[in-house]
This record gives C-alpha cells, sequence and structure tokens, in this order.
C-alpha cells in the first residue's frame, strides 16, 4: 500500500482525507495531543484495520472522537450530570471520559468492555474533519503499539508508512502528549491515565473527589506498563549523578536534558528541553524521535521534577524505559 501524504491546508487534500474515512480507510490526523489512526467509528471493519495497522491486541479498547456534544448520545448508554460542566470546561481539549457505552456501539472499539472512552479534540483540522464529514473516528495514537506517538507527520510514516491509506499533515501537535483519561464514579472520580489536565485542574469542576490512583486494572489507552517506547533503551537518571552516567558511554548514549547545570555536558547527541512543564511536554516525544534517529543505543533523560503537576511526565517516561517481559 503506498501512503498518501495530504497537506491539511489543501482543500483538496482535506477532502481526500475525509472521502478516504468515510471509504472505510484509515487516515493519521493530527490533534493537539498527538496524532491519531483515524477510523470510520461506526464502521467495524475500518476500525478493525487500526489493530492490524498498529500491531495492537484486539481487547485493548480505543478512544473515540466526537466533533460535537451532539455526537455524544450516539456513542453513550446514559449522559450523566456531571458531563456539562466538564464538556463547558475542557471540550474540545485533552480530556477523555469513561462511559457505559451505547448498546450500538461495536465490541471492535471498546475491546469488549462494556466501557466506551470519548474525547472531543482540540485541533481546527480535525474538528473541522469530524463536523464537515458528520462522522467520529476511532483513533489510537498513530504508531506501532507500544512504539514513541508521534507529534508530526513524519514521525506518522517512520512508523506506519505503507500500511495506512494516508496521513494528513497538520503540523507538530501543541500539547504533545496524549489525553487525560478520567472516569467518574459515584463517590470519586478516578484519573485512570495522567495527561495535560490534572486533578487539581479537574477537582472545581466535580462534585466528587479526584483521585489519580498508583495503579489501576481498568484496561484503557496506554495502561500497559511498556509503552511509549523509542527504539534506543530509555535510562531516566538523577540530576547529581547524570554526567557521570554518561561518562561511561559517550559515543552510544544519547542525553535529554533540562536542568542549566547540564546544558554544557560533553554529548554528542544532545537535546535540552524547556524547564517549565508545558514546554517540557510539548517537546518531549519529539526530541526522543530526534535522538532515536541519531542510532543511538540508549537514551538517558534527565530524571524530571518530583511533583503531582509532572504526573504525567513520569507516566511517560516510566513506561518508555520499562523492561519487557522475558519470552516464555
Amino acid at each position: 500500500m503506498k501512503t498518501e501524504i495530504l497537506n491539511a491546508l489543501l482543500a483538496a487534500d482535506f477532502q481526500r482525507a475525509g472521502e478516504l474515512l468515510t471509504a472505510g480507510e484509515l487516515v493519521a490526523v493530527p490533534t493537539e495531543t498527538v496524532y491519531g489512526l483515524a477510523a470510520d467509528a461506526g464502521n467495524p471493519e475500518a476500525v478493525a484495520k487500526i489493530f492490524a495497522a498498529k500491531q495492537r491486541p484486539r481487547n485493548h479498547p480505543l478512544i473515540t472522537h466526537i466533533g460535537s456534544i451532539d455526537q455524544l448520545s450516539l456513542w453513550v448508554k446514559e449522559i450523566p450530570d456531571w458531563v456539562s460542566p466538564l464538556a463547558d470546561a475542557f471540550w474540545p481539549g485533552p480530556l477523555t471520559l469513561i462511559f457505559e457505552r451505547h448498546p450500538s456501539v461495536s465490541d471492535v472499539i471498546t475491546g469488549g468492555l462494556p466501557s466506551i472512552g470519548v474525547r472531543m479534540p482540540d485541533h481546527p483540522v480535525l474538528l473541522s474533519l469530524l463536523q464537515q464529514f458528520d462522522i467520529a473516528v476511532a483513533a489510537p495514537s498513530a504508531n506501532p503499539y507500544q512504539k514513541l506517538s508521534p507529534t508530526s507527520a513524519a514521525q506518522v510514516l517512520s512508523g506506519l508508512d505503507g500500511k495506512i491509506a494516508a496521513v494528513l499533515d497538520g503540523g507538530n501537535c501543541g500539547v504533545g502528549t496524549e489525553s487525560t483519561i478520567l472516569r467518574v464514579g459515584e463517590d470519586k472520580a478516578e484519573i485512570l491515565r495522567s495527561g495535560p489536565l490534572s486533578a487539581e485542574d479537574l477537582q472545581p469542576y466535580l462534585p466528587v473527589p479526584v483521585i489519580t490512583p498508583q495503579s489501576h486494572y481498568q484496561a484503557v489507552s496506554g495502561n500497559k506498563k511498556v509503552h511509549y517506547q523509542p527504539n534506543a533503551k530509555v535510562v531516566i537518571c538523577p540530576t547529581p549523578t547524570f554526567a557521570a552516567t554518561l561518562a561511561a558511554e559517550p559515543e552510544t548514549t544519547g542525553a535529554l536534558v533540562y536542568s542549566s547545570s547540564l546544558h554544557g555536558i560533553n554529548c554528542r547527541q544532545r537535546l535540552i528541553l524547556p524547564c517549565d512543564h508545558q514546554g517540557y511536554r510539548q517537546a518531549l516525544y519529539a526530541s526522543l524521535h530526534a535522538l532515536d534517529g541519531k542510532g543511538v543505543h540508549k537514551l538517558l533523560v534527565e530524571a524530571p521534577p518530583l511533583l503531582p503537576s509532572w504526573a504525567d511526565i513520569w507516566d511517560r517516561l516510566s513506561r518508555a524505559a520499562a523492561e519487557s517481559a522475558p519470552a516464555a
């Protein structure tokens, strides 16, 4: 299969992307978080192609992206009272909400679960696509399963070229990591995947406490021990020991730092991240992609701040650095 490269700024290319989606093909699309691998959510055969292209297990549920709040009732069995304040505050935006799925929703999207994750993306290209073609899309990150998520069209092609119909190039993603996933219950709300929106951000809009459990067993996108991994081995290293650790293998190790004390460190393959949370998040995946492309065998990442507000960064890096279980 030849993967088409479409320019979101060209009307003909935008139209082509919509036509491919409605015809049951896979199109990688820009969102504010990362690029998503989109299929028409109302077409189970099209959605099934996502799992084949990514080599993703079929029991791993997908997030459904809608273009307006009016579409929500097509995908969820009941819209609870707590939805309206959250949607008013954070949709469109990087917030995925977990609902009881509508009886008509295919098992292919939910991995056989009774629940479904839904969000409204905050990207003008994808929102326009969903609204103009009156569709919703199932869209996990546009990369091979458990590999590093893409924040540009070029990064999508590096992993999926020849496996999908097209990439709609809408520029670099502004947020840079995946959405927050939230499940709201009768007595508490749980962040099932840390993301750009924290418990502190969400709490004013909910009548129950918002918590972030250390671990949980709910199947949601990204909730695997090993995930978000470049080809090189990721090692998280504290700032005080970073220079000594790098000195042991300077020629084959890439360095990702943010502290001013490490800006001058001796390393040919070194990138400096912003020290603020938002800037760091936006640059993280792109920087890991860039260093990985240099052919280093190890990526030494300076440990980020141990602050609750950096929970999303720790989540991504700890999964990127996790070791796969040995084959039985």
